[in-house]
C-alpha cells in the first residue's frame, strides 16, 4: 500500500487546475459576452439540474418567452421583441450557465479522484476544498445578482454591485487556481526572499484586483457608454454629475463617478507596475524567473491601459470590450504568479 503523500507536488493536479481556470476564463468571457448583449435576464428561473435542458419544443420556447414578458427589461426596454430575437439573448446566458455546471463538474470529479487514489497533495487538500466552497458560492451569488433585475422594477438590468461581486468571485477563483496549480507544479517552498518583495507583490495583485472590482461596477452601470473622450470627460477633467444622491449612489450607481474611479486607478497601476518591473531587474535577491514575470506584468498593464481606452473611445463594440475583460484575466492569473514566485528564490 502507497503512503498517502509520496510527495508534496503533483503535476497530474496541477493540470487539472490549470484546466479548470482555463474553465473559468472562459466562463469569464461568456459572461462577458451575456452582459454587452443584455441576455442575462433571459432566463428567469434558478434550476441547478433540470435548467441544463434547453427548450426544445416549440411550445417550452413559448412558455420561456412568456416569463420573460413579465419582467422589467422586457416591459421597459424589449417590448415587442420577436421570440428569435428572444432566442438569441437566450443562448448567450443557457450557455453562461451550463459553463458554471461543467466547471462544477470539471472540478468536484478529479478531486474526488486524486483523493481517493491519494494523489493529491496533503498540504493542498484544504485549499482545493476551499476553491470547490468558492465555485459552490459563485453559482448561488449569480442568482441573488440575476435575482435583482427580476424584481426590482426600476432595473432593467441587474444590480451593478451585484454584478461585481459576481465577476470578483470568478476572478479571485482564477487566482486561487492559477497559484494552488504552481504550488502542486513545484511542491513546498524550501526558502523565501525578503518579505519586503513579497508586500510589493502582493500588493501590485491586490491593486489590479481592485481596478477589476472598479471596471465591473463600470459594466454594471453601462459607464463605458458614456463620457467617450480621453483624457478628458465630456471636456472636462473632473464630470460635472459626479455626484449622486448618496455616498453610496455615487460610488455604486454614477456613471461618472464609476468610471473617473477606474481612470484614475489605471493611472496609480501604470505608475506602480513600471514601478516594480524597474525595482524587480535591480533586485539582487529576486530569481530570474520573478523579474521576467515582472516585466510581464508591467507591459500587460500597459497593453490593458490602452485597451481600455480604445474600448470607451469606440463605444465598448463587443469584440473590443471582451478582449478588455480576457485581458483583465490574463493581467491577474501574471501578477498572481509574479506574487507566488518572488517567494521562491
Amino acid at each position: 500500500m502507497t503512503s498517502f503523500l509520496r510527495s508534496d507536488r503533483s503535476r497530474p493536479v496541477a493540470l487539472w487546475l490549470l484546466a479548470v481556470a482555463f474553465l473559468v476564463l472562459a466562463m469569464v468571457v461568456v459572461g462577458g459576452a451575456t452582459r454587452l448583449t443584455d441576455s442575462g435576464l433571459s432566463i428567469t428561473e434558478w434550476k441547478p439540474v433540470t435548467g441544463a435542458l434547453p427548450p426544445i419544443s416549440a411550445g417550452d420556447w413559448n412558455e420561456e418567452f412568456a416569463r420573460y414578458r413579465e419582467i422589467p427589461q422586457y416591459q421597459q426596454l424589449n417590448k415587442g421583441m420577436s421570440l428569435e430575437a428572444f432566442k438569441a439573448i437566450y443562448w448567450w446566458e443557457w450557455s453562461h450557465r451550463l459553463l458554471g455546471r461543467l466547471v462544477g463538474a470539471a472540478f468536484a470529479i478529479p478531486f474526488a479522484y486524486f483523493l481517493i487514489r491519494r494523489q493529491l497533495p496533503k498540504r493542498l487538500i484544504w485549499r482545493c476544498a476551499a476553491l470547490f466552497g468558492l465555485g459552490g458560492l459563485q453559482g448561488a451569488v449569480g442568482w441573488w445578482m440575476v435575482s435583482s433585475g427580476l424584481s426590482q422594477s426600476e432595473l432593467v438590468s441587474v444590480a451593478p454591485e451585484r454584478l461585481t461581486v459576481h465577476l470578483g468571485l470568478a476572478f479571485a477563483l482564477l487566482a486561487g487556481l492559477v497559484w494552488t496549480a504552481l504550488d502542486a507544479w513545484t511542491g513546498a517552498p524550501r526558502q523565501t526572499v525578503p518579505s519586503a518583495w513579497n508586500l510589493r507583490a502582493l500588493g501590485l495583485t491586490a491593486l489590479i484586483y481592485v481596478q477589476i472590482l472598479l471596471g465591473a461596477l463600470v459594466a454594471g452601470n453601462d459607464a463605458g457608454l458614456v463620457y467617450n473622450d480621453w483624457p478628458l470627460m465630456n471636456g472636462a477633467l473632473f464630470p460635472k454629475e459626479y455626484a449622486g444622491a448618496s455616498l453610496w449612489a455615487t460610488l455604486a450607481h454614477s456613471q461618472a463617478a464609476v468610471q473617473l474611479h477606474h481612470r484614475l486607478l489605471a493611472y496609480l497601476l501604470l505608475i506602480v507596475a513600471v514601478v516594480a518591473a524597474v525595482g524587480a531587474q535591480r533586485s539582487r535577491y529576486l530569481p530570474e524567473g520573478a523579474k521576467v514575470l515582472a516585466l510581464a506584468v508591467a507591459g500587460a498593464v500597459v497593453l490593458q491601459a490602452a485597451m481600455g481606452v480604445a474600448t470607451l473611445m469606440a463605444g465598448v463594440p463587443l469584440w473590443l470590450g471582451l478582449l478588455h475583460q480576457v485581458m483583465a484575466a490574463l493581467l491577474l492569473a501574471l501578477a498572481t504568479a509574479f506574487a507566488w514566485r518572488v517567494r521562491r528564490p
